[in-house]
């Protein structure tokens, strides 16, 4: 598979040309454009497995032509990823229990140089499969991988010796620890995330009051931000996500950071009076003096209730994996609120997919 890597910087101006007239009806500053490595810069990868005869190897689908194709080195993921692709497949054709009904194999890793592979089956896991597993482990460990077996079929996960990895990235000087679950979202690309964390941080330096997020994930972004803060109440729904994020706070020793899960739905609807939680209980949101909100929805943007909450708060930073629904948001936003600073994240080279992020100040 072959990078358009020449082309790298003339594709990332398209995009920067193309969101910043998206932006011009809202009257956005000039984006600030941060740039990805044009190699070796997304974390996760996921192939399905053909079976050929005595053989099998990773495949993809073209998007376009629905056509598969072979996978044998993957530049756009993780030199560690590639080191993994290329070491895994001979030991597992060397136990028939490995490879036998495997139908895809995820790969998440990670810049502090760990990394899980996700082995899934179409057939019921045995004792057998665990042992075989567990030696293959213990091979791929011998070659100086540091790495975690995960084992999935249907109603069945075996992991060895754990489900998650922990992340270091380094942000503004400072390394913060981040625990990334299988199977939960993290972001991508670990150097561009950086960037973006950097720029949430310069955004809100200088913060006066309390800091709510909606839809914190593992704490990516209110984990590096709380220090600008007096306090950070976020929200979350997805459990392994809020108990990784748990494990974050307490790592990387922030206290000023408290997480509930809720949806971004729920919390507008609490915040409303229109519902009450028990996950409330015991929480004072009196306590918080919020005056700036962070949002990152998803692709869909937020919904109509949610603008509205989001219009309360006199300082709305916005990360967006969609223009087009931030745009709408924008709609109802730049009635109240005007665009201080804009950016765009290249998280996805040689694609159409731009993140962005809008800084919004009260009019």
């Amino acid at each position: 598979m072959q990078l358009p890597v020449s082309q790298y910087y003339e594709l990332l101006q398209k995009k920067q040309e193309k969101l910043t007239a998206l932006l011009r009806p809202f009257n956005a500053p000039p984006l600030q454009v941060f740039d990805s490595p044009t190699r070796h810069y997304r974390m996760r990868a996921e192939f399905r497995i053909w079976h050929e005869q005595d053989d099998f190897y990773h495949i993809m689908f073209d998007q376009a032509t629905k056509q598969r194709y072979r996978v044998d080195t993957f530049p756009i993921a993780s030199r560690l990823i590639n080191q993994m692709m290329q070491s895994l497949l001979p030991l597992l054709k060397q136990q028939e229990i490995l490879h036998k009904k495997l139908f895809q194999i995820d790969y998440l890793s990670t810049l502090s140089h760990k990394i899980i592979v996700s082995l899934l089956y179409h057939k019921p896991l045995s004792e057998e499969w665990e042992r075989a597993a567990k030696t293959l482990k213990i091979l791929l460990e011998e070659q100086g991988f540091e790495v975690q077996i995960i084992g999935r079929a249907s109603k069945q996960k075996i992991c060895l010796n754990q489900d998650y990895v922990d992340e270091v990235l380094p942000v503004a000087g400072r390394n913060y620890v981040y625990r990334q679950v299988e199977n939960s979202f993290t972001q991508p690309n670990a150097v561009v995330n950086c960037k973006m964390l950097e720029w949430a941080l310069g955004c809100t330096a200088g913060s006066e009051g309390d800091l709510l997020e909606l839809y914190c994930g593992n704490g990516n972004f209110s984990i590096a931000l709380a220090q600008n803060f007096r306090k950070v109440l976020a929200t979350e729904i997805a459990k392994p996500s809020v108990v990784a994020a748990q494990f974050n706070i307490a790592e990387n020793g922030v206290d000023n950071l408290q997480i509930i899960r809720m949806s971004a739905e729920e919390f507008t609807q609490a915040m409303n009076g229109v519902r009450s939680f028990n996950r409330l209980k015991g929480i004072d949101l009196t306590a918080y003096e919020c005056n700036t909100i962070f949002v990152d929805p998803p692709r869909a943007g937020l919904d109509p209730d949610t603008v509205k909450l989001v219009q309360n708060y006199d300082r709305i930073l916005y990360i967006s994996c969609n223009p087009h629904t931030l745009c709408d948001n924008l709609q109802e936003l730049s009635k109240t609120h005007r665009i201080e600073k804009a950016a765009l994240f290249d998280q996805f080279p040689y694609t159409d997919h731009m993140e962005s992020g809008v800084w919004l100040i009260r009019k």
